[in-house]
């Protein structure tokens, strides 16, 4: 299995839960799972590097350890105000340079804006930095509402958790649906969070009090292969059409029949990755009643075919035995998982 670096950059003042979220996603081994990432820490100038959380780390890696690196991942700014050390700039921009993809979580958006990596592009960051990084950096197009938006060689999340839902996120591209979805179990994460950033920049979805929307999920979860109507779901949650298109609204971000295609897609790459029935009968299974239709609604939202998905991620049998091939040749597009963009 090809194994790929992941080499996180940390910087004084460094926000220790940005930090163990990459680690828990990029360097834990776990049962299992074919080891798919190679994790290391560097920093400019090795030895303690302070945290936020009151005590130094000891970090042994210098700079030069960015070079080999196939990602490097940034885990927050703590100085996002202040210049960046110049060799910290130049580090970035080789790495970017010679094709290695570069991530930044929560402020270290700010980092990567300094190096000129997000000129002219989409970026996010904490929806309480938003406007700081709109207003510093006015040629970056900033997206407050959106938990992370990964275009291929850079990708950039929202605050905190959402490093977790990017990181996820990244495992998937990488390695496949089935490859993230076992660290998310480990993690007791769903693999793919839904809606954006600003549902909780406010009080309002607080104060609504709303019903938990999670039984009638795992109700239609179980049920996908089903025609399930707006109505359908509404009389299964006791509750009018347009209250439940509101619940969903405030708790995912999404529409109803925004939820359910995506939830069809994500079990439909399962099959692709886990079995060999033709793609006719997968679309039946998933509740996307024929091949063309999935094919249409599965390159909408993963940017490829089922074909060239199960080329990539599939299992293949060799000699005897049978073992899950992985690849890093997945095509890469925008992906911004956000309410405006997906609902």
């Amino acid at each position: 299995m090809s194994v790929h670096r992941v080499t996180a950059l940390v910087l004084p003042g460094q926000s220790t839960f940005e930090l163990a979220s990459a680690a828990e996603v990029f360097g834990l081994r776990r049962p299992g799972l074919p080891h798919g990432y190679e994790f290391t820490v560097c920093t400019e100038h090795p030895g303690a590097v302070p945290t936020l959380a009151g005590y130094d780390m000891l970090v042994g890696a210098d700079l030069t350890a960015l070079d080999a690196a196939d990602t490097v991942l940034v885990p927050g700014w703590h100085d996002r105000t202040q210049p960046a050390p110049p060799a910290v700039i130049d580090v970035l921009q080789r790495a970017h340079g010679r094709g290695a993809r570069v991530v930044a979580i929560c402020s270290a958006t700010f980092l990567l804006a300094q190096a000129g990596l997000l000129s002219h592009r989409r970026a996010t960051t904490h929806w309480r930095l938003a406007g700081e990084l709109a207003a510093r950096f006015p040629d970056v197009e900033v997206e407050p509402d959106t938990l992370y938006i990964d275009l291929g060689d850079v990708a950039t999340s929202a605050g905190t958790a959402a490093g977790i839902d990017l990181c996820l996120h990244l495992a998937r591209t990488d390695h496949g649906a089935a490859y993230a979805a076992h660290v998310a179990r480990h993690m007791v994460m769903p693999p793919h969070r839904e809606g954006g950033q600003l549902q909780y920049s406010t009080g309002a979805f607080a104060d609504r009090q709303a019903e938990s929307l999670a039984p009638l999920l795992d109700w239609a979860t179980e049920r996908l292969h089903q025609p399930l109507t707006l109505d359908a779901l509404a009389a299964q949650a006791r509750t009018s059409p347009r209250t439940l298109a509101r619940r969903f609204a405030d708790q995912l971000g999404v529409s109803p029949g925004r939820w359910l295609l995506q939830q069809r897609v994500a079990a439909a790459r399962a099959l692709l990755e886990e079995t060999d029935l033709p793609v006719e009968t997968v679309a039946q299974r998933v509740g996307l009643s024929s091949a063309t239709n999935l094919r249409r609604r599965f390159h909408a939202l993963v940017h490829t075919t089922p074909a060239a998905y199960r080329r990539s991620f599939g299992h293949r049998e060799q000699g005897t035995g049978s073992h899950i091939r992985i690849s890093r040749t997945s095509p890469r597009g925008t992906t911004p998982v956000s309410a405006s963009s997906i609902g």
